[in-house]
């Protein structure tokens, strides 16, 4: 789960209709376990609990390559597609995230466009991007995460691997999953950023009690309002341990616009090494 940029509106200069990253990253995943965790009762040491056996159950995956299809479609129903490669190294040290790699190929008016992140946990996110048009890669600011993924309703900081450490917690109450999985049960758990810069007050998540994955996330602005909601579906097991979600979409409530993510396929151990990370690797990207 990993990825943030300079100037917002340079960006959008830059990139005019263009559309998304993401380590995003591997915003998902997580390992099947054969029991489920004993909770403690106390709600903020349950809700903390919670995201650490979901953390858990995604270590050890150490490298995966992934493409996938970005749909942007606007409040009157209007809609684009970007195509793009993302790449993902596992990070060993315990105090840093996930690296990743993520990079256009259609349009053409974004081919070869790259971004390279290296999480972190409570410090800014170290991120480039490679701009083809212009052939340069530009460091991006760590102020603006609640700015748009290149157009996109995901938001710089959506992207960021979500590490425990980002967050403090606090179980809800258990309910019935949303579809497609109402027959399951799944912990809800509010989480607040600990980060600086975030563009949210805090997110409400649902985890399913079988598998730990997260299957639907709530996003408050800075004014406490709901904002938007990320549905994760159509979950697909790998290696026999690590779940992916294949389906992301991403409501916009106050735009009417949504962002919707279909993961088409994921390798895992493809041999990438920190050499495939490095900001020159992002003009071979293409």
């Amino acid at each position: 789960m990993r990825t943030q940029f300079f100037s917002c509106g340079r960006l959008r200069q830059a990139l005019t209709g263009a559309a998304l990253m993401l380590a995003i990253p591997a915003i998902i995943g997580t390992a099947m376990a054969a029991d489920a965790p004993t909770l403690p009762d106390d709600p903020e040491a349950k809700g903390q609990a919670i995201a650490e056996e979901t953390d858990r159950r995604n270590q050890g995956f150490g490298d995966t390559r992934a493409s996938m299809k970005m749909i942007l479609e606007n409040a009157y129903g209007e809609t684009s597609e970007r195509e793009l490669r993302s790449l993902t190294l596992e990070n060993p040290n315990p105090d840093e995230g996930d690296w990743t790699l993520n990079v256009f190929d259609k349009p053409r008016d974004v081919d070869g466009t790259a971004l390279l992140t290296y999480a972190k946990i409570l410090d800014p996110d170290d991120q480039w991007m490679y701009l083809p048009a212009v052939k340069r890669v530009k460091r991006i600011s760590s102020v603006n995460k609640s700015g748009p993924f290149m157009g996109s309703e995901f938001a710089f900081e959506d992207f960021s691997s979500t590490e425990v450490g980002k967050y403090s917690y606090k179980w809800l109450r258990d309910e019935p999953c949303p579809e497609p999985v109402a027959d399951r049960t799944c912990h809800v758990t509010e989480r607040y950023p600990l980060y600086e810069h975030s563009g949210y007050t805090r997110q409400i998540a649902w985890t399913d009690t079988v598998d730990y994955q997260p299957r639907k996330l709530e996003y408050y602005d800075r004014k406490n309002q709901l904002l938007k909601t990320l549905a994760l579906t159509d979950y697909k097991l790998y290696e026999g341990k690590f779940w992916r979600a294949h389906d992301l979409f991403m409501q916009n409530h106050v735009t009417g616009k949504s962002t919707r993510l279909t993961w088409l396929d994921y390798s895992f151990g493809t041999g990438l090494s920190q050499n495939d990370f490095s900001t020159s690797a992002l003009q071979r990207a293409r």
